[in-house]
């Protein structure tokens, strides 16, 4: 039983590990969305979708 309990600590890394990446993530998904290329294609998009 206390070979189990040894990594617990190992719970901790995977989160740390995890939200770095979904940071990295969304870090790299705002720099597309926001650009110029990327908006242009969806303010085209959406203009064809109201009319």
């Amino acid at each position: 039983m206390a070979r189990l309990r040894g990594d617990a600590g190992m719970n901790t890394a995977e989160y740390a590990v995890g939200t770095l990446a979904a940071v990295a993530f969304a870090g790299l998904l705002l720099k597309v969305l926001t650009s110029e290329t990327v908006q242009n294609a969806l303010t085209a998009v959406i203009d064809r979708a109201l009319k």
